[in-house]
């Protein structure tokens, strides 16, 4: 039978001690902070550790918190603004985990890699450098794996522009594909609503 996920969470702490930063438990499922320089050692004890034996990785993502503390959320304004996400499953135990880690540096954003511990981390950790730009230190191969070899940015980093920054077109004289800055003008897309007349009138 699974443990709750209370349970896990205490059996955590106990096996990583030290090496959790933050712990938090919510909607059944637990997430544990551990810091860019203490991750390879945590996830060796979370794959071998008798009382966890995390041997899947099931995803890895990428998370920008640029936004957070425009509105109700405080939760990570205190915190730097990307970070790696990883979701581990123990199939010999039957339970799972979320392991986020903060790069500390935005300008530069370094995590170790830890395709060394669970390969299939591999091509998700090229999938989340494309994406968000997080580089993932001992990668063997961090290159673009979903936009083009000439993409300019990140596209899932919030300050992305919607348009992008270039844009790719066949030029029928020089028989090739160019790029060229974005010809799109900007505009704010406002939705329209549009409601009957009399909508909602004797009802309370």
């Amino acid at each position: 039978m699974p443990l709750t996920a209370e349970a896990l969470a205490e059996r955590l702490q106990d096996t990583l001690g030290d090496l959790i930063v933050d712990t938090t438990v919510a909607l059944g499922e637990v997430t544990i902070e551990v810091a860019a320089e203490n991750l390879l050692a945590a996830a060796l004890q979370l794959r071998d550790a008798t009382a966890l034996r995390f041997d899947t990785l099931i995803d890895l993502c990428g998370i920008d918190y640029l936004t957070y503390g425009d509105g109700q959320s405080t939760r990570f304004t205190d915190k730097p603004r990307l970070a790696s996400v990883i979701h581990l499953l123990s199939v010999r135990r039957n339970h799972r985990v979320r392991v986020r880690t903060f790069a500390t540096d935005a300008s530069m954003p370094v995590v170790p890699s830890v395709h060394t511990i669970w390969p299939a981390a591999n091509w998700f950790e090229r999938e989340c450098f494309d994406l968000y730009g997080i580089i993932f230190d001992g990668h063997p191969d961090l290159r673009r794996i979903l936009s083009d070899y000439g993409f300019i940015g990140h596209p899932f980093r919030k300050d992305f522009p919607i348009s992008g920054h270039v844009e790719m077109r066949y030029d029928p004289e020089q028989r090739r594909v160019i790029y060229q800055p974005v010809t799109i003008p900007p505009r704010e897309v406002t939705p329209r609503v549009t409601r009957e007349e009399g909508y909602g009138a004797g009802h309370v």
